[in-house]
């Protein structure tokens, strides 16, 4: 006799530590006795089922059969090979053999509608039936294996569809894991219950990555049709600094705060505009926090990448002249097609440009505008540097060169 109540605590266990529900394991139980019963006393082309009783540890078994016609399976004669040969028809084969064939015919399965009938009056076909079969409980090695088998691949199943539900609702959300081995430029990352893997261009330039640090990471996708699920991790992301700063800035999850635009370059630079969804409160202060504590956590957490955070703005001109923070705008000139000509002192030039033309370029992609940095004192000089066109500008740019 089963010892039901040291089952049920290895079922309550087992579903505690994998995140499975009850009932799966219970489902998997049974399906494993089902395919020991099967091995021990059944053909192979028959269906069985089990049902396990946990309270009084009594064990069912049936034989299913799915009830068919012409039109949903075909029939296959017997063949005579070569002459003196036995008779011998197709193997039987649970799956369909080409695509686009109706599985074959086999009596250990499936019911004509006649036959059917006969057990249910009211049978159609698609359905069903179930007959009882004797009730066993001795199996061999061989079937117990096969019983082993069946639970450990229906357990594996069921923890990898609870990992992938799980970490599809934190698509876009930030996950804390440990670093756990490096492969071929990847990046391998304990989760808890699921390893994550940070791609080498998803990682930040120059950062460099430890065996045993705990670190965070953004969730870009869960791809569920692999064997493990991929769980594909960012620290490059730019919606990365959207969730630190949820993190940091209560202001923005009472939604008083909006992050409106960010332009990053990993490792290096990251421009933030927002705005106040609220009268009297500052947004670029709220983002800083006091003393600059707030942007500073977030800093920390890039490896000390610079953040600029500037107030956005419905007026383009207001809203470019803000970009280019640190830099101080004298005036900015809008022109169509979403280009603009911004004049600065010439003292403010290389802030406005940055090193290697980095702060406008990054100006230019926070505001979807082509920006063209120029000196007050020299209004005609093109800048070397001081152009820089938005992502959606050069897009339009290539397929107009494409066209042409």
């Amino acid at each position: 006799m089963m010892d039901l109540k040291t089952l049920k605590r290895a079922i309550e266990q087992i579903a505690e530590e994998k995140g499975i529900d009850a009932a799966k394991i219970m489902e998997a139980i049974e399906a494993s006795i089902a395919a020991a019963y099967k091995k021990e006393y059944e053909k192979k082309g028959e269906v069985i089922k089990a049902k396990f009783d946990l309270k009084t540890g009594q064990l069912k078994f049936w034989q299913v059969k799915t009830v068919v016609d012409d039109t949903t399976v075909r029939i296959v004669e017997e063949t005579v090979a070569e002459e003196g040969a036995e008779l011998r028809s197709e193997p039987a084969r649970e799956e369909v053999e080409e695509e686009g064939l109706l599985p074959r015919y086999n009596p250990d399965r499936h019911m004509f509608m006649d036959e059917a009938k006969k057990e249910k009056k009211d049978a159609k076909v698609g359905d069903e039936l179930e007959f009882p079969l004797e009730t066993r409980e001795d199996f061999s090695r061989i079937a117990a294996q096969t019983a082993k088998q069946v639970i450990l691949q229906r357990l594996r199943e069921a923890e990898r569809d609870s990992i992938v539900r799980e970490f599809q609702n934190r698509e876009g959300e930030i996950v804390s894991g440990v670093v756990q081995r490096f492969d071929r430029g990847n990046i391998y990352i304990d989760l808890g219950r699921a390893t994550g893997i940070l791609f080498g261009n998803e990682t930040i330039p120059g950062e460099h990555y430890r065996q045993g640090e705990r670190l965070r990471f953004f969730v870009v996708a869960v791809q569920p049709d692999a064997k493990v699920p991929g769980i594909i991790l960012s620290r490059s992301h730019p919606k990365f600094v959207n969730k630190l700063f949820a993190l940091e800035v209560p202001e923005i999850n009472d939604g008083v705060v909006e992050i409106k635009a960010i332009a990053r370059e990993p490792g290096s630079r990251t421009k933030v505009a927002v705005i106040s969804n609220a009268d009297g409160v500052d947004p670029v202060g709220s983002m800083v926090g006091q003393r600059g504590t707030r942007v500073m956590a977030v800093s920390n957490e890039l490896g000390q990448e610079k953040l600029d955070i500037m107030e956005w703005s419905e007026d383009p001109a207001k809203f470019i002249s803000n970009s280019l923070s640190p830099a101080k705008v004298t005036n900015v000139e809008i022109l169509p097609k979403r280009e603009a000509r911004v004049y600065v002192p010439e003292d403010q030039l290389s802030l406005a440009i940055g090193k290697g033309g980095q702060n406008v370029r990054l100006a230019a992609k926070l505001t979807g505008w082509k920006i063209d940095v120029r000196s007050q004192a020299k209004p005609e000089e093109v800048l070397a540097g001081g152009v820089a066109e938005s992502l959606e500008k050069e897009g339009e740019t290539k397929k107009e060169k494409k066209d042409e």
